[in-house]
């Protein structure tokens, strides 16, 4: 066996590498449900119908697919351009904290309250990833390494907040900030927790930065950066502005989703575990899904909803393992990592 290179890979080689990956992905995971004692095709089975066949399942799918939608566009992004941002999660948590600190102890008239919380929300994050940009582009350091070590620093700093100089006055047991008042809080579909606003925004938002990417002089230096470094040199492009960029609206939507989460959802500043499920983690496997299309999300964003709502449905219903979610997450990006090396080439058998 040997693998050949392909000079012209056919134009749909990417969907069915990606299509098979997710396929090896799903059999492996069903290995696991059969070592555990369960039938893989009734695991699959309760999966589904507990979401895509319940009306409370699709609007658990939905809630799920919000934060992931505006992360994973935001990291595909990033992704094309070669900038390995692995701190969504902490961003997402900056994002919450400016958020929590404006509804908190910002006096604004209640109409201008939740723009200035969504508007902080996006700076929160933003700043939080421009720290590894700033490293990256002036000292060399990995933004790999930056932006995770700056997730734990971000969770350190939301339980510092809500155990000390934040913490509500009628918190007892739990930590958590003071309640936010009602015109602080998204809108929500009726009898859900589908926080609508933020749901439209991530679709518009996703369709933008694909606009920006295939029409504007941005995206083709971002393409050129991320694609061709030594032509992005050649033609006078910085790659270290276009990292600065990249840094901004990456982090900007992953602090959007946080404020999502919290005036949403939770209307308070809680612990981080609570607060997020390892939207920023998860969205690394939408965005890889979408292969550099920020458009792309719409599909993979509710592909990976699917699955967190199915996995918690087998914790309860099939008394599965906690992380049971995390072990699915973790099994598809292998896959789907494993697999790039057939995007470009083919496997040849004999001698």
């Amino acid at each position: 066996m040997r693998l050949e290179p392909l000079v012209n890979p056919p134009r749909f080689r990417v969907l069915w590498v990606t299509l098979g990956a997710l396929g090896v992905a799903f059999v492996l995971v069903g290995g696991l449900f059969a070592a555990y004692g369960l039938n893989p095709l009734e695991a699959y089975r309760a999966m589904l119908q507990g979401t895509l066949l319940d009306a409370k399942g699709w609007q658990e799918v939905l809630r799920r697919s919000i934060p992931l939608l505006l992360i994973g566009a935001g990291l595909t992004l990033a992704f094309r351009t070669q900038f390995f941002n692995i701190g969504a999660e902490g961003q997402l948590l900056l994002g919450a904290v400016w958020a929590a600190g404006v509804a908190l102890f910002l006096p604004l008239p209640p109409a201008l309250s939740l723009p200035a919380m969504l508007l902080a929300g996006a700076l929160g994050g933003a700043l939080w990833c421009l720290v590894a940009a700033w490293l990256r582009g002036r000292l060399n350091v990995n933004e790999i390494l930056t932006t995770l070590m700056l997730n734990y620093v971000a969770q350190s700093l939301v339980i510092f907040l809500i155990n000390g100089p934040w913490k509500g006055r009628d918190a007892r047991g739990y930590i958590y900030s003071d309640r936010f008042a009602e015109y602080q809080q998204l809108a929500v579909l009726p009898g859900t927790n589908v926080h609508w606003p933020t749901l439209l925004l991530g679709v518009l938002l996703a369709l933008v930065l694909q606009w920006v990417l295939s029409r504007t002089t941005l995206g083709f230096r971002m393409r050129v950066v991320g694609e061709n470094p030594g032509a992005a040199r050649y033609l006078g492009i910085s790659g270290v502005r276009v990292g600065f960029w990249i840094a901004l609206i990456t982090g900007g939507l992953a602090g959007l989703a946080g404020v999502g989460e919290i005036a949403g959802i939770h209307h308070r500043l809680i612990e981080p575990g609570q607060l997020s499920s390892g939207y920023g983690f998860t969205a690394i496997i939408v965005a890889w899904l979408a292969r550099g299309h920020p458009a792309l999300v719409l599909l993979t964003a509710p592909l990976m909803g699917l699955i967190l709502a199915g996995g918690d449905l087998l914790k309860v219903s099939l008394n599965m393992p906690f992380r049971i979610v995390d072990v699915f997450s973790g099994v598809m990006l292998l896959c789907l990592i494993g697999s790039e090396i057939l995007v470009q080439n083919r496997i040849r058998w004999g001698r």
